[in-house]
């Protein structure tokens, strides 16, 4: 019986593959456009993406179980406090599977940003997020100007050299 299926299971493969593949969502690369969605609200109303356009965007991507994306969120914050953050916008992204699960953390955490959950995996597959935390830098128009893997201390020196290179001389005096 096995030998049989085999042969068959092969030819599925080489018949459906390809078209699994080409449905397959693609992430925006470093230097495309971000498309439009919409975003769904943890800790304020919904928003399209597209709305944050005319300013530098720092999208945060995190969930509620990832030890690094909540170390790291203290630093968003204090960026985002920041008397001359008002230079680029910051949001967050929950992959959270359950919306309880990422607004209690939001809530323990006093997390005043911009949060949004990403219940369809929409932004997931669209920022390219295979791990946790990311955080995407976007510029005014929309498009991907670096992708940072990893936990970061996003108000340190050295990420505000890296926020003020990315965004230039606009956001320069931000970063500093």
């Amino acid at each position: 019986m096995l030998k049989r299926l085999l042969p068959l299971t092969c030819l599925m493969l080489l018949w459906f593959g390809p078209l699994a593949r080409a449905a397959a969502p693609v992430d925006v690369p470093v230097g495309g456009a971000l498309r439009e969605a919409r975003l769904q609200g943890l800790n304020g109303p919904g928003r399209a993406l597209s709305s944050f356009r005319g300013k530098p965007l720092i999208i945060n991507v995190w969930a509620s179980w990832c030890g690094p994306c909540r170390s790291e969120m203290a630093s968003l914050e204090r960026l985002a406090w920041r008397e001359d953050s008002h230079r680029f916008a910051i949001i967050g992204i929950s992959t959270d599977d359950y919306i309880d699960k990422a607004r209690a953390w939001l809530s323990d955490s006093n997390a005043t940003i911009s949060q949004f959950i990403d219940a369809n995996l929409e932004m997931e597959n669209m920022l390219g997020a295979s791990r946790l935390p990311l955080t995407v830098l976007v510029d005014a128009r929309g498009r991907v100007l670096n992708k940072i893997y990893g936990a970061r201390e996003w108000d340190s020196p050295e990420a505000l050299r890296l926020i003020g290179q990315a965004f230039g001389p606009d956001a320069k005096a931000a970063a500093r």
